[in-house]
């Protein structure tokens, strides 16, 4: 059963994740025929590395040992609240969201949606993405590993080449 539920909840993630490429596909076609330009392009393969170990790792763990959390109604919820959140900051940027880092000139910082409460809100999505799917099946080490791996390399090189371009963008 347990086996079920994470296969299932994997297929709907990585549904989710194709359907999101799919619109920065065709968000970065629009933003680059407007004269946006990538920034920070050298780390996006390791994000890919890490979403592709989380999703390996809980996706084990939940079968290794074989059950549901015992607080799984509040991972569940938390996780729903997270992809609310992503889909506000989707909603919010429009043609502009990307899972990339892009720098289009004569635009301004959004300062909408949930970007009036927080500079970073997608990220916080992703943060509690990464510990509550696991954390559903009991998986602590991938919840643990791949928090860290984020934390690590939000915070020291996507965010940072993010506020770059936005520097660059308030210079333009």
């Amino acid at each position: 059963m347990v086996a079920i539920l994470a296969f299932g909840l994997a297929a709907v993630i990585a549904g989710q994740r194709l359907i999101e490429l799919c619109i920065a596909r065709r968000n970065r076609r629009y933003i680059e025929s407007i004269g946006g330009q990538e920034a920070g392009a050298g780390h996006y393969p390791l994000f890919f590395a890490l979403h592709g170990g989380w999703l390996a790792g809980w996706i084990y763990e939940a079968i290794s040992t074989g059950g549901l959390s015992g607080n799984w109604p509040v991972w569940l919820g938390l996780f729903v609240l997270a992809q609310g959140l992503r889909y506000w900051c989707m909603l919010s940027l429009g043609r502009f969201w990307n899972t990339r880092i892009f720098v289009v000139p004569g635009q301004r910082r959004v300062k909408t949606g949930p970007y009036r409460f927080i500079a970073h809100p997608n990220y916080l999505a992703v943060c509690i993405e990464l510990a509550c799917v696991p954390l559903l099946f009991n998986a602590g080490a991938t919840a643990l590993a791949a928090s860290l791996v984020n934390a690590l390399l939000l915070g020291a090189v996507r965010i940072p080449a993010e506020e770059r371009a936005l520097r660059q963008l308030q210079n333009s």
